[in-house]
This record gives C-alpha cells, sequence and structure tokens, in this order.
C-alpha cells in the first residue's frame, strides 16, 4: 500500500518547491506517494495510473519492470503524471540525496505539465477519468465476458497510435461551403457579382468565372468522396462509421481519449526530459546540495544523462540544448550577426552581455515541441562539439559504421525519428472503396517501408472492428502494392495508378 511522506520527507518537499518557485518554475499542488520496488513496478505498469482497466499487458509490462529491478538491470527513481493535482511516486528505497533530486525533477516536470502548449488541452483530472473508464470496462466484462471485452481491447490497441496529433491544436474539418449556384444536373456554378449587361465582361471576367468553375468543381468532387478528404484519425473513422456495438464504440472511444491524453508526452520527450533534467541539476548545484552528497549526486546525475552506444538518450539531449540556448541568448550568439560571423576568434569570443538565457529558455519550454526544438536550435557548433553522427548496418562487415557527421544528415535522421514518433503514417482514403463498404487505408510512404506482418496483423485487427474487407496502399521493396485482408485471407496486388 502507498505510504504518505514523513515529516522529513514532507520537510524536504516544501524546501524544493520554495527553492524551484524563486527560480520561476510555476506548478499545480503536487502529491507525493512513497512505494516499495514490488509497488512501484505496479505502477509504472500501468503507466502510473493503478486504477486503470485490467488487461493483460500491464501484467507483462510488470514482470519486466519487477524483474528488471530484481536483477539490478534498471531502477526507478521516479514517476509523475500530468493532473491537477500532480502525483508523484517516490521509491522508498531512495536515499535522502537521491529524494531530493527526485522531488527537484518533478518540478521540472510539473513546470512543463502546467505550461507548455502541447498539453493545454490535456485533461487534467485524468486520473478520475482513467478509474471511470477501468469502471465501465469491468461493467462490460461483467455484462458481455472477459475474452469478449480483452479481445476488443486487444484488437483496439494495436491500431492506437492512428491518431491525428495534431487535432488539439487545429481543426481540420471544415464545414462544407455553399458558395455558388447549381445548375439542373447538379453541377456548382460560380456566382456572379450583380452588374449592368455592358460591365458584366469586366466585373465578372471569363478567366475569373472559369477559375471559380474548376475549384467549385473540384470541392464538389472531395464532398462527394467519403472521406471528403483522407482522414489521419483512423479511430475517429472507425468511432464514427464502424458497426460497433454501443459498448465496442464506448471502449474504442475510451481508448482513443487515452491514446489524445499521452500522445503530448511522446511528442515532448526531449524537451520535457531535458528541461526537468536542467532544473533539478540547477537547484541541487546551486541551493539545494549539502557538501556530503556532492559525490553520490555526480554519481546519480552522470547515470542519468549517460548515452550507451547506438541510443539516444533524450534526458542528456534535451539538458544540453537547453544549456547551450542559455549560453548563446546570455552571449548573444545568435541572430544575422552572429550568423555573419565566420572567424573563428570573433565567434569563439563572442559575448554581447545580453544575458537573455534564462528567459529564452522559458519561453521554449512553453512554445516548443521536439520536432520544432530540435529544428530550431541544433546547430552544427552542437554537433561537432557533442560528437553526434548517424549511423547504419555494414553487411559486408557485419557491423554497425559511421555514416555521416554532415550537420543536415545527423539533424534529418533526428527529425525523421520524432515526426510522428517514427511511425508509419496512415491514413484512410476511401471509406467506400470499390463502392463496395471497404475500406482503404493508405500508407505515405517516407522511403522507410512497414514491416509486412505487423501490418497484416494490423489489418485483421481494423477488419475486426470494420468487418467488412479492409485494404492498404504501400510499399514493398520500394514497389506500390495493396495489402488487403477479408476476414479469411491476406492477399497482395501491385497497385494500380488510379483507384476504381
Amino acid at each position: 500500500m502507498p505510504h504518505s511522506l514523513t515529516r522529513e520527507l514532507r520537510a524536504l518537499q516544501l524546501r524544493v518547491e520554495e527553492t524551484a518557485r524563486s527560480y520561476g518554475l510555476d506548478f499545480f499542488e503536487t502529491i507525493y506517494e512513497v512505494l516499495d520496488w514490488e509497488e512501484i513496478s505496479e505502477v509504472a505498469a500501468y503507466g502510473g495510473y493503478p486504477a486503470r482497466y485490467p488487461h493483460w499487458r500491464f501484467g507483462m509490462e510488470y514482470i519486466e519492470l519487477s524483474r528488471s529491478y530484481a536483477y539490478g538491470l534498471s531502477k526507478i527513481y521516479e514517476m509523475v503524471i500530468n493532473n491537477d493535482p500532480i502525483y508523484a511516486y517516490l521509491l522508498a528505497a531512495n536515499h535522502f540525496m537521491d529524494q531530493k533530486l527526485v522531488m527537484a525533477h518533478v518540478c521540472g516536470h510539473g513546470d512543463f505539465f502546467k505550461h507548455n502548449f502541447m498539453f493545454a488541452h490535456t485533461n487534467r483530472k485524468m486520473v478520475d477519468e482513467m478509474a471511470n473508464h477501468a469502471t465501465r470496462v469491468r461493467g462490460y466484462m461483467e455484462r458481455y465476458g472477459f475474452d469478449a471485452v480483452e479481445g476488443l481491447l486487444d484488437r483496439c490497441l494495436s491500431f492506437d497510435n492512428l491518431i491525428d496529433y495534431n487535432v488539439p491544436h487545429f481543426r481540420r474539418r471544415e464545414p462544407p461551403a455553399h458558395a455558388g449556384d447549381e445548375d439542373e444536373g447538379g453541377r456548382r456554378e460560380p456566382q456572379k457579382l450583380r452588374a449592368k449587361q455592358y460591365m458584366d465582361e469586366f466585373i465578372n471576367p471569363r478567366r475569373a468565372l472559369d477559375a471559380e468553375r474548376i475549384r467549385l468543381a473540384e470541392a464538389q468532387r472531395r464532398d462527394e468522396r467519403f472521406p471528403a478528404r483522407p482522414e489521419k484519425d483512423v479511430m475517429l473513422f472507425l468511432l464514427e462509421h464502424a458497426p460497433l456495438k454501443n459498448w465496442e464504440r464506448d471502449v474504442l472511444g475510451m481508448l482513443r481519449e487515452e491514446a489524445y491524453y499521452f500522445a503530448p508526452q511522446g511528442r515532448t520527450k526531449v524537451l520535457n526530459e531535458g528541461w526537468a533534467s536542467y532544473w533539478h541539476s540547477t537547484l541541487m548545484t546551486e541551493r539545494l546540495l549539502d557538501p556530503s552528497e556532492v559525490i553520490d549526486y555526480a554519481d546519480h546525475h552522470a547515470g542519468t544523462v549517460a548515452t550507451q552506444p547506438g541510443q539516444l538518450n533524450p534526458y542528456k539531449l534535451g539538458l544540453e540544448l537547453f544549456r547551450d540556448i542559455e549560453e548563446r541568448w546570455n552571449k548573444g550568439r545568435h541572430g544575422p550577426e552572429w550568423e555573419a560571423a565566420d572567424a573563428f576568434d570573433a565567434r569563439k569570443n563572442w559575448d554581447t552581455g545580453a544575458m537573455k538565457g534564462r528567459d529564452k529558455i522559458f519561453e521554449v519550454r512553453r512554445h516548443y515541441n521536439d520536432v520544432t526544438f530540435i529544428d530550431t536550435f541544433l546547430t552544427p557548433d552542437f554537433i561537432r562539439r557533442h560528437g553526434l553522427f548517424t549511423y547504419e548496418y555494414d553487411r559486408r562487415m557485419g557491423q554497425y559504421v559511421i555514416s555521416d557527421r554532415d550537420f543536415y544528415a545527423v539533424k534529418e535522421k533526428m527529425l525523421f525519428m520524432m515526426t510522428n514518433f517514427g511511425q508509419p503514417w496512415i491514413e484512410v482514403a476511401d471509406g467506400n472503396f470499390l463502392n463496395r463498404g471497404e475500406l482503404l487505408l493508405a500508407h505515405r510512404y517516407e522511403g522507410v517501408p512497414l514491416k509486412t506482418d505487423q501490418a497484416r496483423e494490423t489489418l485483421e485487427n481494423v477488419q475486426f472492428v470494420w468487418k467488412r474487407p479492409v485494404h492498404l496502399e504501400t510499399y514493398v521493396d520500394d514497389e506500390p502494392v495493396v495489402m488487403s485482408f477479408d476476414g479469411t485471407d491476406h492477399t497482395q496486388q501491385e497497385a494500380k495508378t488510379e483507384r476504381a
């Protein structure tokens, strides 16, 4: 069972939070619970929400986490939840210095959750909402059977990444336009401005009317398609149009809601962890550390930001980028004059004394996500200083080798990994494919093919929800193909240049 803070830890929390606020950090009330390693593994398996719906994958994740801790392979120091109030979990076995470091780290996360634009639309009462979801799922299990409900969960969770991650920030769907009139054949015609006959050709020139007629014809063709435009939110399309029972629709809607709640965390991993790491290092080294704790802190912090071969550590990358931004804006190393300076000595000694670094990183924390963060602030100097490079597998040598150290190659690789989480971009192209009510999905191919076995399994799961055959336009060996599943058999054929 979780335990509340001891008097000593409560005093530490007040001290850490007061110190964090003195630096300008702002966060919701934070509630800490102290757990032993089995309990914290269980909570981590549920994504930090112990009251979530029952599912076998949570049990599998618990086994993996608990064994990893027991074998000394990993250790969960903290977890923090985007909620109001914030819920954070501490490992009971941590030393006092570790709890101090964790609380400082949590203050950074709490400030980020509250102020970054990606989280502005998230449900700040998600702890309660998760519990409501679990109650409804358990009710359906009692009413319709455990296997039926868990089977639907299995299938829907396999495509819970097929959502439109930008939906919370702008509206893709526009209300239908009715500009223009329709002729007897149902075609839309452009509206003409009222004019006397002798002025008509000047006020309503033929070229403008022809261009408007073409635009209206295209709009009419788009409106007649189903959907009118490719729909990236596949889960929403299935929710609105698949022949689901009411309880099935409710389960799918719950999973979609949770997918949108967790999406900002995936899109700000580098930024969020970098911000929290920046502030735990700043608070600890400037205000919170006792002299006797310096060595232990340095050891544990080094473990947090250590980079393993072949991996990108978001804590390290985010932390170093924030430090780089702060230094650049403190010394005025940005803008046209800085970019125009190419002499080595001039750039090395450049310092305008602007001291705007702290203001700049707070601005970055509010207005950026990982993609825009990397795209805007990753520089050739940073790449060179930190020795970043791309690598690939050399079949002839039988090992991974460095393929490129060029700034643009490294930056492009990072952005590709972070855009859409490096996952395939799938959208609904036609909900009435071949005029038979079949579903056509399209893969926006960007040079990286789908994993065929996973694509087929996902097709099976989408078909289970859609009930009719499902097709996927993609590429295999750089050749366009259509993969299909009709509920019984998988087929694959060469893609036609035009859809029927």
